[in-house]
């Protein structure tokens, strides 16, 4: 009865383990799989629906007009004498305002 008793035991201890490890595993899901990926899919649609004229915030907080848009690129034009053009990836603009709100 004993070693009835003690195998027993020991494959409730394997499958508690494998209970921590499913449990643990749709946390991380969960907690952080899941919002990375809403929030990628907003800034990719952010980006997809940028147009000449719009107001971005750079990653580095800059705010500039975008004057061109290429397919991963941008020139964004900064300061108030319109004549400091600067051309950056599409990933380092944080933030669009269409320039019709």
């Amino acid at each position: 009865m004993n070693l009835l008793a003690a195998a027993n035991g020991g494959t409730m201890g394997f499958e508690m383990i494998l209970i921590y490890v499913v449990l643990i595993g749709a946390m991380m899901y969960f907690m952080a799989i899941r919002p990375q990926k809403k929030e990628q899919k907003r800034v990719n649609a952010m980006l997809s629906t940028m147009e000449v004229g719009d107001v971005v915030v750079t990653t580095s907080g800059f705010y500039g007009v975008l004057i061109d848009i290429t397919e991963d690129d941008v020139i964004v034009e900064f300061g108030s004498n319109r004549n400091c053009r600067i051309p950056m990836k599409k990933a380092a603009i944080a933030e669009v305002e269409k320039s019709d709100e």
